[in-house]
């Protein structure tokens, strides 16, 4: 079973908290859109394409708590402007993240419509939202699990034709793929994963051999989630710190078959360029000299066609207290067995640096589409043309199944992984229960 980063249904949603794994896996509740805001600040929920459905559906339990006296007091746009100012004010939360930012986009065009509509009322504009935001989380596990299998096939492709004439099935026993910089996996998404999903699908195809992956200074997120999704799964893998990706290509890259580098996009320009946590482009770099085909994992909403190139994307930077302190659980020794172990429900923070020393913590880099061998996202692999441009008609100009169902349809997705299924009810049977929260924070 896959680890679920987010639970939804219908009025309740719940985040696996990020900052507590992988020593503790507990859930949250998220039951305003200012929790959520607060969250994704936070880093409790991370991943470009997490971040913006816990935002989206923050929205949608927050209308679903409004008494009926409360809707029916608003005009339909006095309700799309509420939900268009909480949905500017989610954006912000974190700004390096497009994903976010698109999903705030079409929902504002979703709502804007749905108030603009003859005898539109609060009503009817709750319901097109809620339904939009709920068809966001089925997709994004669809898109995943697409992703999975394009990067697959690409890197089986890819790698075969560079093995000394070594046939496929020669690579199902020898391939050992790849060394991962901060992925974008189940914890990062709905579900699944988009490079963790490359992952996920040789994996299932026993097309891998090992994985490995990096601690990701200065918040460790390899060390601590990527880690505890890898050993969920089942997956052979070797954490390594951030500094040895060299020593490990150099060394061990051919005797190996290290044959990839996968990572997931917190933003995509353009022209190619990416940008994802701090690091993926010395990782790319690396790769380019040591002959490491390099792959970027990104669903087409991560694309921003707006941003000419990583010039223009803007870098959050964080606090400098996460580069010089370092929290976690307190390990003790066990007299008897001379094992480590943690104390149940200790946390410390501890200082790794010297007192009053300056750190400079940007959050993100941004990694030149000169070293990008591909982007695989939802539509298949988008591959550079003969003069170095990222050919993005590919996956932009494709015919695409129906994205929401209409107004007033009964829907019932049974596509989710493991058995999970959303229902999604006919719009007359939206109800509200009593708590203003969203008008409150007019």
């Amino acid at each position: 079973m896959t680890l679920q980063a987010i639970k939804y249904s219908r009025g309740k949603l719940e985040i696996l908290d990020q900052l507590r794994l992988p020593h503790e896996k507990v859930y949250i509740d998220i039951g305003t859109t200012q929790d959520a805001w607060i969250a994704i600040k936070s880093m409790q929920v991370r991943g470009a394409p997490a971040i913006a459905l816990v935002a989206a559906l923050s929205i949608a339990v927050d209308i679903m708590h409004l008494s009926g006296e409360e809707l029916q007091a608003l005009t339909a746009q006095q309700f799309a402007a509420t939900i268009n100012r909480h949905l500017r004010h989610l954006v912000n939360s974190r700004p390096t993240a497009v994903n976010l930012a698109d999903a705030a986009a079409k929902l504002k065009v979703v709502v804007d419509t749905a108030a603009n509509e003859s005898n539109a009322d609060s009503r009817t504009v709750m319901t097109a939202y809620i339904q939009t935001a709920e068809r966001m989380l089925i997709d994004d596990v669809q898109d995943n699990e697409r992703i999975g299998k394009h990067g697959a096939d690409w890197l089986l492709q890819h790698t075969a034709s560079n093995s000394s004439g070594s046939q496929v099935v020669q690579l199902f026993v020898t391939l050992t793929l790849s060394l991962l910089r901060d992925i974008s996996s189940s914890l990062a998404t709905a579900g699944y994963g988009t490079a963790l999903g490359v992952i996920r699908s040789l994996h299932s195809s026993k097309s891998l051999h090992h994985v490995y992956y990096t601690e990701t200074r200065p918040y460790n997120q390899g060390a601590r989630l990527t880690g505890f999704e890898l050993i969920y799964d089942g997956i052979p893998a070797t954490l390594i710190t951030d500094s040895m990706a060299a020593a490990l290509m150099k060394t061990k890259g051919h005797s190996e078959n290290i044959i990839g580098v996968i990572v997931g996009a917190d933003r995509v320009a353009a022209n190619g360029d990416t940008a994802n946590k701090i690091g993926t482009y010395a990782l790319a770099v690396l790769a380019k000299y040591h002959g490491i085909k390099f792959l970027v994992a990104a669903p087409r909403t991560t694309i921003d066609m707006t941003t000419k190139s990583g010039a223009d994307i803007v870098i959050e930077e964080r606090p400098e207290m996460e580069v010089v302190n370092i929290k976690g659980p307190v390990v003790q020794i066990n007299p008897f067995t001379r094992a480590k172990e943690i104390v149940e429900g200790s946390t410390a923070e501890i200082s790794i640096a010297a007192s009053n020393i300056c750190a400079w913590n940007p959050a993100f880099d941004v990694t030149p589409a000169q070293l990008i061998d591909g982007i695989v996202t939802e539509q298949g692999v988008v591959e550079k043309d003969d003069h170095g441009r990222f050919q993005w008609d590919k996956v932009f100009h494709v015919d695409l199944p129906d994205q929401a169902p209409a107004v007033g349809e009964a829907k019932r997705i049974d596509m989710l992984p493991d058995g999970i299924t959303l229902q999604v009810p006919v719009s007359d049977q939206l109800t509200s229960s009593e708590n203003n929260s969203i008008l409150d924070r007019r």
